[in-house]
């Protein structure tokens, strides 16, 4: 089974233009990004795919492998399927550009769920929330799942709804983090954007709606995805303390 890793790395970023191209310790984001992803146990390549020459210079100075695509994708997944089109892989890994904390022995876990369900199609991570003033935030994605560890929704709404306000009530955040079978990546991106996932702007509810199960990890892995330079910082001071 051949597996590859593709990190989509976007340019016009509306919040933080340029941000892969950000510094940390000295190293750009996407260099972070994509060595931490090489170090993955269970990949066989490491693609950085992105839409903007300034990200395939970068990515060629320290060594990378870049496929340049088209600008006009809805979603970033979008652009890892046309990736996969040139890519001869059974599975194909989307690691966000922008998630600079990210461990090869996530990466090695999201595999070895394919290499344990042969009919699995699409897996990605959730962990705890620790810090109940982030539960009611809309950029954290919250996700609720069936005992068997498979989606049943997510939103950027708490989900659950604590009704009656109990405290044995567990939250979990969805790391943006996905693991896709190839053939079913091409079927994927090929559905119509769904009423769900438009109300909710998360592409991930497409697979639900059209009755696609989604497997989701547990990890107990600190992530902090950089969506601004506030984020950028928050990632420093992480690294700087441990």
């Amino acid at each position: 089974m051949k597996v590859v890793a593709v990190i989509p790395a976007r340019y016009g970023s509306t919040r933080f233009p340029g941000k892969p191209l950000a510094t940390i310790q000295g190293k750009t984001m996407i260099e972070h990004v994509y060595t931490k992803v090489l170090a993955a146990r269970k990949i066989d390549e490491v693609w950085v795919a992105t839409d903007d020459q300034r990200i395939v210079d970068e990515v060629s100075s320290f060594g990378g492998k870049c496929i340049l695509t088209s600008a006009n994708h809805q979603t970033g997944t979008d652009r890892i399927a046309e990736c996969a089109e040139s890519l001869a892989a059974d599975i194909i890994i989307n690691v966000q550009g922008d998630e600079p904390l990210i461990k090869g022995s996530m990466i090695d876990r999201l595999v070895e769920a394919f290499e344990d369900h042969n009919d699995l199609k699409m897996a990605t991570f959730k962990s705890k929330i620790k810090d109940q003033s982030t539960v009611n935030d809309p950029n954290i994605v919250k996700v609720i799942t069936n005992q068997a560890g498979f989606a049943i929704y997510f939103s950027r709404y708490a989900i659950p709804f604590n009704r009656d306000g109990r405290e044995d009530l567990t939250y979990f955040k969805h790391l943006g983090i996905y693991g896709f079978k190839s053939s079913f990546l091409k079927e994927y991106v090929s559905l119509e954007q769904s009423p769900l996932e438009l109300f909710e702007s998360l592409e991930q509810l497409r697979a639900l709606e059209n009755g696609i199960q989604i497997k989701v990890i547990d990890t107990e892995e600190t992530l902090i995805s950089v969506d601004t330079p506030e984020d950028l910082k928050l990632v420093e001071e992480y690294l700087n303390k441990n």
